[in-house]
Protein backbone atom coordinates (compact mmCIF):
# COMPACT_ATOMS: atom_id res chain seq x y z
CA UNK A 1 0.00 0.00 0.00
CA UNK A 2 0.83 3.40 -0.95
CA UNK A 3 0.38 6.28 1.04
CA UNK A 4 1.91 7.40 4.73
CA UNK A 5 2.12 5.72 7.86
CA UNK A 6 1.09 7.98 10.98
CA UNK A 7 0.77 7.41 14.47
CA UNK A 8 -0.19 10.01 17.34
CA UNK A 9 1.53 10.85 20.34
CA UNK A 10 1.20 13.21 23.91
CA UNK A 11 1.99 16.51 22.72
CA UNK A 12 3.55 16.71 26.55
CA UNK A 13 6.30 13.94 25.18
CA UNK A 14 6.61 14.73 21.96
CA UNK A 15 10.29 15.85 21.30
CA UNK A 16 9.84 18.70 18.59
CA UNK A 17 13.15 20.01 19.11
CA UNK A 18 14.52 16.27 18.71
CA UNK A 19 12.74 15.89 15.54
CA UNK A 20 13.55 19.01 14.18
CA UNK A 21 17.31 18.08 14.04
CA UNK A 22 16.72 14.62 13.41
CA UNK A 23 18.34 12.67 10.45
CA UNK A 24 14.70 11.58 9.37
CA UNK A 25 13.72 15.36 9.42
CA UNK A 26 13.37 15.41 5.71
CA UNK A 27 10.66 12.68 6.07
CA UNK A 28 9.16 13.09 9.25
CA UNK A 29 5.91 15.22 9.29
CA UNK A 30 3.87 16.80 12.57
CA UNK A 31 0.74 18.31 12.94
CA UNK A 32 -0.67 19.36 16.95
CA UNK A 33 -3.87 19.25 17.83
CA UNK A 34 -4.47 20.25 21.35
CA UNK A 35 -2.94 17.67 23.38
CA UNK A 36 -2.17 15.25 20.50
CA UNK A 37 0.68 15.09 17.96
CA UNK A 38 0.08 13.48 14.54
CA UNK A 39 3.19 11.93 13.41
CA UNK A 40 3.05 10.60 9.79
CA UNK A 41 5.78 9.66 7.26
CA UNK A 42 6.15 8.58 3.46
CA UNK A 43 8.37 6.21 4.54
CA UNK A 44 8.54 2.78 6.08
CA UNK A 45 9.38 2.74 10.20
CA UNK A 46 10.18 6.54 9.73
CA UNK A 47 7.68 6.81 12.67
CA UNK A 48 8.37 4.21 14.85
CA UNK A 49 11.91 5.31 14.90
CA UNK A 50 11.43 8.81 15.53
CA UNK A 51 8.79 8.29 18.32
CA UNK A 52 9.46 4.61 19.48
CA UNK A 53 5.73 4.33 18.97
CA UNK A 54 5.20 0.55 18.29
CA UNK A 55 1.78 -0.83 18.52
CA UNK A 56 -0.25 2.62 17.21
CA UNK A 57 0.85 2.90 13.48
CA UNK A 58 -1.84 3.03 11.09
CA UNK A 59 -1.37 3.85 6.91
CA UNK A 60 -3.53 6.10 4.87
CA UNK A 61 -3.16 7.50 1.39
CA UNK A 62 -2.55 10.55 2.99
CA UNK A 63 -4.02 12.58 6.00
CA UNK A 64 -7.12 15.19 5.75
CA UNK A 65 -8.39 17.71 8.51
CA UNK A 66 -12.19 18.04 8.69
CA UNK A 67 -13.83 21.16 10.38
CA UNK A 68 -16.86 20.67 11.35
CA UNK A 69 -19.82 21.98 13.16
CA UNK A 70 -21.30 20.07 15.59
CA UNK A 71 -21.03 16.89 14.22
CA UNK A 72 -21.95 17.20 11.30
CA UNK A 73 -19.83 15.63 9.24
CA UNK A 74 -20.22 12.61 10.97
CA UNK A 75 -23.03 12.31 11.10
CA UNK A 76 -23.26 12.86 6.91
CA UNK A 77 -20.94 10.30 7.04
CA UNK A 78 -20.59 7.38 10.05
CA UNK A 79 -18.57 5.20 6.97
CA UNK A 80 -16.26 7.21 7.26
CA UNK A 81 -13.05 5.66 9.52
CA UNK A 82 -12.05 8.88 12.20
CA UNK A 83 -8.04 8.47 12.69
CA UNK A 84 -8.13 11.32 15.17
CA UNK A 85 -11.09 12.60 16.74
CA UNK A 86 -11.00 16.77 18.39
CA UNK A 87 -14.88 16.87 18.41
CA UNK A 88 -14.85 20.08 16.04
CA UNK A 89 -12.00 18.84 14.01
CA UNK A 90 -11.14 15.33 12.95
CA UNK A 91 -7.93 13.79 10.87
CA UNK A 92 -9.41 10.97 8.51
CA UNK A 93 -8.36 9.20 5.37
CA UNK A 94 -7.60 11.57 2.18
CA UNK A 95 -9.24 9.10 0.34
CA UNK A 96 -12.19 8.08 2.33
CA UNK A 97 -13.56 11.72 1.82
CA UNK A 98 -16.61 11.31 -0.16
CA UNK A 99 -17.09 13.49 -3.44
CA UNK A 100 -20.17 15.94 -2.44
CA UNK A 101 -23.42 15.36 -4.67
CA UNK A 102 -24.44 18.31 -6.56
CA UNK A 103 -27.54 19.64 -4.05
CA UNK A 104 -25.69 18.23 -0.70
CA UNK A 105 -25.35 21.01 2.46
CA UNK A 106 -21.86 20.61 3.63
CA UNK A 107 -21.31 22.45 7.35
CA UNK A 108 -17.32 21.01 7.48
CA UNK A 109 -14.63 22.24 5.66
CA UNK A 110 -11.81 19.07 4.29
CA UNK A 111 -8.14 20.55 3.61
CA UNK A 112 -4.82 18.64 3.58
CA UNK A 113 -3.30 18.63 7.61
CA UNK A 114 -1.10 21.02 7.70
CA UNK A 115 2.57 19.85 7.82
CA UNK A 116 4.69 20.97 10.96
CA UNK A 117 2.46 22.79 12.64
CA UNK A 118 -0.16 24.06 15.47
CA UNK A 119 -3.19 23.46 13.73
CA UNK A 120 -5.47 23.34 17.10
CA UNK A 121 -3.39 24.87 20.27
CA UNK A 122 -3.85 24.07 23.71
CA UNK A 123 -2.65 26.75 24.98
CA UNK A 124 -0.99 27.44 28.34
CA UNK A 125 -3.85 28.70 30.47
CA UNK A 126 -2.18 31.05 33.48
CA UNK A 127 -4.66 32.03 35.67
CA UNK A 128 -4.55 35.89 36.56
CA UNK A 129 -5.58 37.65 40.26
CA UNK A 130 -9.14 37.64 40.71
CA UNK A 131 -10.97 41.00 40.54
CA UNK A 132 -13.32 40.99 43.00
CA UNK A 133 -15.84 43.21 40.82
CA UNK A 134 -15.55 40.57 38.19
CA UNK A 135 -16.28 37.98 40.65
CA UNK A 136 -19.31 39.59 41.86
CA UNK A 137 -20.81 39.91 38.25
CA UNK A 138 -20.32 36.47 38.29
CA UNK A 139 -21.94 36.07 40.69
CA UNK A 140 -25.10 37.17 39.04
CA UNK A 141 -25.58 34.94 36.21
CA UNK A 142 -28.03 32.62 36.73
CA UNK A 143 -28.54 28.93 35.76
CA UNK A 144 -32.85 29.02 36.19
CA UNK A 145 -32.41 32.41 33.79
CA UNK A 146 -29.91 30.91 31.25
CA UNK A 147 -32.82 27.99 31.09
CA UNK A 148 -35.40 30.54 31.06
CA UNK A 149 -33.85 32.04 28.18
CA UNK A 150 -32.91 28.63 26.38
CA UNK A 151 -36.88 27.21 26.58
CA UNK A 152 -38.33 30.45 25.21
CA UNK A 153 -36.07 30.42 22.06
CA UNK A 154 -36.89 26.96 21.58
CA UNK A 155 -40.33 27.00 21.80
CA UNK A 156 -41.18 27.70 18.20
CA UNK A 157 -41.52 24.83 16.11
CA UNK A 158 -38.73 26.32 13.98
CA UNK A 159 -36.87 29.59 14.08
CA UNK A 160 -35.74 29.69 10.39
CA UNK A 161 -35.30 33.08 9.32
CA UNK A 162 -38.90 34.07 7.69
CA UNK A 163 -41.45 32.16 9.81
CA UNK A 164 -43.45 33.39 12.27
CA UNK A 165 -41.61 31.22 14.90
CA UNK A 166 -38.57 33.21 14.42
CA UNK A 167 -40.75 36.54 14.57
CA UNK A 168 -42.01 35.21 17.90
CA UNK A 169 -38.54 34.60 19.51
CA UNK A 170 -37.41 37.92 18.21
CA UNK A 171 -40.40 39.66 20.21
CA UNK A 172 -39.35 37.84 23.07
CA UNK A 173 -35.95 38.51 23.01
CA UNK A 174 -36.16 42.21 22.66
CA UNK A 175 -39.11 42.08 25.22
CA UNK A 176 -36.24 40.65 27.68
CA UNK A 177 -33.76 43.22 26.31
CA UNK A 178 -36.07 46.57 27.21
CA UNK A 179 -36.79 44.77 30.43
CA UNK A 180 -32.85 44.79 31.24
CA UNK A 181 -33.09 48.32 30.19
CA UNK A 182 -31.45 48.39 26.48
CA UNK A 183 -32.54 50.94 24.00
CA UNK A 184 -33.67 47.79 21.28
CA UNK A 185 -34.60 47.99 17.60
CA UNK A 186 -35.54 45.49 15.23
CA UNK A 187 -34.12 46.27 11.89
CA UNK A 188 -35.57 44.67 8.72
CA UNK A 189 -33.30 41.79 6.90
CA UNK A 190 -33.94 40.76 3.38
CA UNK A 191 -33.46 37.36 3.27
CA UNK A 192 -33.87 36.01 -0.14
CA UNK A 193 -37.91 36.56 -1.15
CA UNK A 194 -38.80 36.93 2.57
CA UNK A 195 -37.73 39.08 5.09
CA UNK A 196 -36.44 38.46 8.78
CA UNK A 197 -34.91 41.10 11.49
CA UNK A 198 -31.88 42.18 13.26
CA UNK A 199 -32.00 42.41 17.35
CA UNK A 200 -30.00 45.50 18.45
CA UNK A 201 -29.69 46.41 21.61
CA UNK A 202 -27.66 49.42 23.15
CA UNK A 203 -26.04 50.28 26.24
CA UNK A 204 -24.60 53.51 26.86
CA UNK A 205 -20.96 53.83 28.32
CA UNK A 206 -19.10 56.79 29.09
CA UNK A 207 -15.84 56.98 26.67
CA UNK A 208 -18.15 56.02 23.69
CA UNK A 209 -15.88 52.90 22.68
CA UNK A 210 -18.25 50.20 21.26
CA UNK A 211 -17.72 46.33 22.48
CA UNK A 212 -20.08 44.15 20.63
CA UNK A 213 -21.47 40.39 21.46
CA UNK A 214 -23.38 38.73 18.84
CA UNK A 215 -24.85 35.79 18.37
CA UNK A 216 -27.67 34.51 15.39
CA UNK A 217 -31.23 33.65 16.94
CA UNK A 218 -32.37 31.63 13.63
CA UNK A 219 -32.23 28.62 13.25
CA UNK A 220 -32.25 25.82 9.96
CA UNK A 221 -33.20 22.04 9.13
CA UNK A 222 -31.39 21.72 5.98
CA UNK A 223 -32.34 18.31 5.26
CA UNK A 224 -36.14 18.74 5.49
CA UNK A 225 -36.48 22.00 4.40
CA UNK A 226 -37.80 25.15 6.55
CA UNK A 227 -41.32 24.48 7.84
CA UNK A 228 -39.46 20.83 9.18
CA UNK A 229 -38.56 21.25 12.97
CA UNK A 230 -35.62 23.04 14.19
CA UNK A 231 -35.73 23.91 17.82
CA UNK A 232 -32.27 24.46 17.62
CA UNK A 233 -30.84 24.67 21.20
CA UNK A 234 -27.12 23.70 20.22
CA UNK A 235 -27.20 26.24 17.20
CA UNK A 236 -27.87 28.10 18.34
CA UNK A 237 -30.72 28.65 20.99
CA UNK A 238 -27.31 28.25 23.47
CA UNK A 239 -25.97 30.93 22.14
CA UNK A 240 -28.63 33.92 21.72
CA UNK A 241 -29.58 32.35 25.57
CA UNK A 242 -25.93 33.55 26.26
CA UNK A 243 -26.24 37.01 24.77
CA UNK A 244 -29.63 37.40 27.20
CA UNK A 245 -28.08 36.40 30.05
CA UNK A 246 -24.82 38.33 29.73
CA UNK A 247 -27.13 41.64 28.98
CA UNK A 248 -29.24 40.81 32.37
CA UNK A 249 -25.73 40.69 34.00
CA UNK A 250 -23.94 43.53 32.19
CA UNK A 251 -27.11 46.16 32.60
CA UNK A 252 -26.44 45.96 36.20
CA UNK A 253 -23.30 48.00 35.92
CA UNK A 254 -21.67 51.30 34.50
CA UNK A 255 -18.99 50.30 31.60
CA UNK A 256 -16.13 52.64 29.97
CA UNK A 257 -17.58 52.00 26.86
CA UNK A 258 -21.10 51.28 24.98
CA UNK A 259 -22.28 48.32 24.69
CA UNK A 260 -24.63 46.52 21.89
CA UNK A 261 -25.66 43.11 21.94
CA UNK A 262 -27.33 41.92 18.30
CA UNK A 263 -29.34 39.12 17.84
CA UNK A 264 -29.15 38.42 13.90
CA UNK A 265 -31.78 36.84 11.45
CA UNK A 266 -30.83 35.37 8.41
CA UNK A 267 -27.26 33.93 9.20
CA UNK A 268 -28.14 30.85 8.31
CA UNK A 269 -29.50 31.00 5.32
CA UNK A 270 -26.09 32.99 4.16
CA UNK A 271 -25.27 35.36 6.46
CA UNK A 272 -27.83 37.98 5.46
CA UNK A 273 -28.28 39.42 9.09
CA UNK A 274 -24.47 40.19 9.75
CA UNK A 275 -23.73 41.38 6.38
CA UNK A 276 -26.75 44.05 6.29
CA UNK A 277 -25.48 45.58 10.01
CA UNK A 278 -22.12 45.35 8.92
CA UNK A 279 -22.58 47.32 5.62
CA UNK A 280 -24.78 49.81 7.01
CA UNK A 281 -21.83 50.74 9.61
CA UNK A 282 -20.52 54.46 8.98
CA UNK A 283 -16.55 54.28 8.73
CA UNK A 284 -16.53 56.45 12.50
CA UNK A 285 -19.01 53.66 13.67
CA UNK A 286 -16.63 50.94 12.45
CA UNK A 287 -13.42 52.76 13.90
CA UNK A 288 -15.48 53.00 17.64
CA UNK A 289 -15.27 49.26 17.70
CA UNK A 290 -13.07 47.98 20.16
CA UNK A 291 -14.02 43.71 20.03
CA UNK A 292 -16.59 41.81 19.23
CA UNK A 293 -17.25 38.60 20.45
CA UNK A 294 -19.70 36.07 18.54
CA UNK A 295 -20.99 32.87 21.02
CA UNK A 296 -21.99 30.37 18.46
CA UNK A 297 -23.16 27.15 20.00
CA UNK A 298 -22.04 27.49 23.49
CA UNK A 299 -24.04 24.45 24.20
CA UNK A 300 -22.68 21.85 21.83
CA UNK A 301 -21.91 18.23 23.10
CA UNK A 302 -18.83 17.41 20.88
CA UNK A 303 -16.17 16.17 23.12
CA UNK A 304 -15.66 14.47 26.02
CA UNK A 305 -14.90 17.14 28.67
CA UNK A 306 -16.72 20.50 29.29
CA UNK A 307 -14.38 22.84 27.33
CA UNK A 308 -14.08 26.27 25.23
CA UNK A 309 -12.82 26.75 21.81
CA UNK A 310 -11.55 29.81 21.08
CA UNK A 311 -11.51 30.78 17.31
CA UNK A 312 -10.53 33.69 16.29
CA UNK A 313 -8.07 35.89 13.82
CA UNK A 314 -4.50 36.93 14.09
CA UNK A 315 -5.51 40.77 14.87
CA UNK A 316 -7.90 39.31 17.71
CA UNK A 317 -4.57 37.38 19.31
CA UNK A 318 -4.60 39.76 22.27
CA UNK A 319 -8.55 39.37 23.16
CA UNK A 320 -7.46 35.46 22.47
CA UNK A 321 -4.93 35.56 24.79
CA UNK A 322 -7.49 37.80 27.62
CA UNK A 323 -9.75 34.73 27.20
CA UNK A 324 -7.92 32.09 27.59
CA UNK A 325 -6.52 33.98 30.83
CA UNK A 326 -10.46 34.31 32.08
CA UNK A 327 -11.09 30.68 31.37
CA UNK A 328 -8.60 29.98 33.51
CA UNK A 329 -9.30 32.36 36.45
CA UNK A 330 -12.75 31.59 36.83
CA UNK A 331 -13.62 28.19 35.42
CA UNK A 332 -12.48 24.90 35.03
CA UNK A 333 -12.94 24.30 31.22
CA UNK A 334 -10.53 22.42 28.97
CA UNK A 335 -9.35 25.80 26.69
CA UNK A 336 -8.62 25.51 23.13
CA UNK A 337 -7.21 27.82 20.62
CA UNK A 338 -7.86 28.19 16.75
CA UNK A 339 -6.64 31.20 14.48
CA UNK A 340 -7.78 30.04 11.54
CA UNK A 341 -11.37 29.88 12.05
CA UNK A 342 -14.29 28.45 9.86
CA UNK A 343 -17.06 30.15 10.63
CA UNK A 344 -20.18 28.07 11.76
CA UNK A 345 -22.84 30.71 11.09
CA UNK A 346 -23.46 29.17 7.48
CA UNK A 347 -23.05 26.00 6.00
CA UNK A 348 -22.93 25.88 1.99
CA UNK A 349 -23.39 24.13 -0.87
CA UNK A 350 -21.32 21.50 -2.95
CA UNK A 351 -21.33 24.81 -5.17
CA UNK A 352 -18.88 27.51 -4.60
CA UNK A 353 -20.24 30.55 -2.33
CA UNK A 354 -18.55 33.45 -1.33
CA UNK A 355 -20.69 33.72 2.47
CA UNK A 356 -18.29 31.50 4.04
CA UNK A 357 -16.55 33.61 6.42
CA UNK A 358 -18.33 36.39 9.01
CA UNK A 359 -18.94 39.82 7.81
CA UNK A 360 -17.08 40.89 11.23
CA UNK A 361 -13.91 39.34 10.77
CA UNK A 362 -13.56 40.50 7.02
CA UNK A 363 -13.47 43.82 8.62
CA UNK A 364 -10.36 42.43 10.25
CA UNK A 365 -11.95 43.52 13.65
CA UNK A 366 -10.43 41.89 17.30
CA UNK A 367 -12.77 39.75 16.67
CA UNK A 368 -13.92 35.65 18.31
CA UNK A 369 -15.93 33.24 17.88
CA UNK A 370 -16.19 31.03 20.56
CA UNK A 371 -17.75 27.68 21.17
CA UNK A 372 -18.15 25.82 24.09
CA UNK A 373 -19.68 23.04 25.84
CA UNK A 374 -21.75 24.86 28.82
CA UNK A 375 -22.91 22.38 31.82
CA UNK A 376 -25.70 24.42 32.50
CA UNK A 377 -27.74 23.80 29.43
CA UNK A 378 -27.09 20.53 28.70
CA UNK A 379 -30.49 18.56 29.75
CA UNK A 380 -32.26 21.43 27.40
CA UNK A 381 -29.86 20.28 24.95
CA UNK A 382 -29.91 16.57 24.77
CA UNK A 383 -33.71 16.92 24.74
CA UNK A 384 -33.65 18.66 21.21
CA UNK A 385 -31.03 17.24 19.56
CA UNK A 386 -31.98 17.63 15.94
CA UNK A 387 -30.75 16.37 12.82
CA UNK A 388 -29.76 19.96 11.55
CA UNK A 389 -26.57 22.47 11.02
CA UNK A 390 -25.48 26.11 11.29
Amino acid sequence: MTGVEFATVPAESFDFAGVATSAARGALRWARLADEVVVWSEFADSVRRSTGVESALGRAAGLSLVTQVGKSFQDAHPDVPVLVDHGRYLVVDRDEVPVPTADERICWRVEALAADAVVVDRPRAVARESDSKIKDLLGLLSRSSYEGHLARITGPRTRHSTSGGFLAAADSAAADLKSFNYTVSQVPVSVGVGDSRNIVAELAGSNRGLVVVTAHLDSVNHEDGASAPAPGADDNASGAAGVLELGRVLATRTWPHDLRLILFGGEDQGLFGSIEHVAGLSSGERERIIAVIIMDMVGSRNTRDPGVLIEGVPVSRTLVDDLVAAAATWTRLVVLMFLSPFVSDTCRSSRPTSRRCSPLMRMALPTETRTARATSCRRSIRRWRGRFCG
